[in-house]
């Protein structure tokens, strides 16, 4: 077969697409669905990028006036973006049953189309209390295969199975650029929308958390309300060095981009369990477990302080727990400062 006559000259270029059906061929059992589910959120996240790209021009900055099932203001653009996530999964046969951080209840597929093997969970859009001031969010999923029958409807317990039955989970963030990560377990890998063309394109192949951490990412806000184990981890952090450099802090408000920094730069982030949230506040379910599924993949590890978020049995969809993700070594460390002290 002949080459390409452009090869010698440039670059291959690696479209979302592409890249997912070559996944799919490391699997000989695979029939294609999960690749198409995969693209499907691919494409959610092309039109919620379009959207945040002129939501001042749009009129949708701003809250909608509804409360969520977690008590906060609902901003147009979640209300957006979570409708957007639904209208895109609902008829395609793929899903039995999906399930968003913005609904108290599981959200089945309607009857009239097939009830797929496939079960999705996601926050659509993370960080929004920070859209109005222009910061970065993002949308973060999960999938799993479904426990029932194909062709039955979905239930409440498809959707509250242990991260470690996770088939895939990823997340997109909407910042300067926008740009999606997944893994399926075979690594995690990232692309960046190219809005010239609409299309995702591998930026960042097989990401490794860097083994020299960087960053530690956490509110110092709320230090007082920590335990005593909590604050001794992070005078550690603060006093910390290595043959470089100090480790520094950095901290935005929105999960899914301080987790992006985090994955990229190595370090750890992380949200304890207060005296005013004593489980903690982030979601097991939309955030927690699939960045520990993505962290896990990069050679990290994400830990509640006391054990892995992966084999957590979540007991109800909007569980909340605490979150310590990033390097290995530093969530082994707050593990031990927090068994140690408290």
């Amino acid at each position: 077969m002949a080459s390409s006559p452009f090869a010698p000259n440039i670059d291959t270029i690696i479209t979302i697409e592409r890249h997912i059906l070559e996944q799919q061929s490391f699997h000989p059992e695979a029939t294609g669905v999960l690749t198409s589910l995969l693209y499907d959120i691919a494409l959610a996240g092309k039109m919620i990028a379009s959207q945040m790209a002129r939501a001042g021009l749009a009129q949708i900055l701003g809250k909608t006036g509804g409360i969520n099932i977690q008590g906060e203001q609902v901003m147009k653009l979640d209300k957006l973006a979570d409708e957007t996530m639904y209208m895109l999964n609902d008829h395609t046969g793929r899903l039995a049953v999906m399930a968003s951080e913005e609904h108290e209840h599981i959200i089945p597929i309607p009857k009239e189309y097939h009830s797929g093997k496939y079960v999705l969970m996601f926050d659509p859009l993370d960080g929004s209390s920070n859209i109005d001031y222009n910061v970065g969010v993002g949308t973060i999923f999960a999938i799993y295969q479904r426990l029932g029958v194909e062709g039955e409807a979905g239930t409440i317990e498809d959707c509250l199975q242990p991260g470690s039955k996770l088939v895939a989970a990823g997340y997109i963030v909407y910042g300067a650029s926008t740009m999606f990560v997944y893994s399926t377990g075979e690594g995690v890998h990232g692309f960046t929308l190219d809005p010239s063309i609409g299309e995702f394109l591998l930026s960042h192949e097989n990401i490794q958390i860097p083994k020299i951490p960087t960053y530690y990412s956490c509110n110092q806000g709320y230090y007082t309300r920590w335990s005593e184990g909590v604050q001794k981890f992070t005078r550690y952090l603060q006093e910390m060095t290595n043959t470089t450099r100090s480790i520094s802090m950095r901290y935005v408000g929105s999960l899914v981009v301080d987790f992006h920094r985090t994955l990229l730069a190595g370090g750890i982030f992380y949200y304890p369990a207060d005296v005013s949230k004593p489980e903690g506040k982030l979601r097991l379910t939309y955030e927690a477990n699939p960045l520990a599924f993505i962290v896990k993949q990069a050679g990290g590890y994400a830990s509640n302080g006391h054990q892995d978020i992966l084999e957590i049995k979540p007991h109800a969809l909007h569980q909340r727990t605490a979150l310590y993700i990033g390097n290995q070594e530093l969530v082994r460390e707050a593990e031990e400062n927090i068994k140690r002290y408290g």
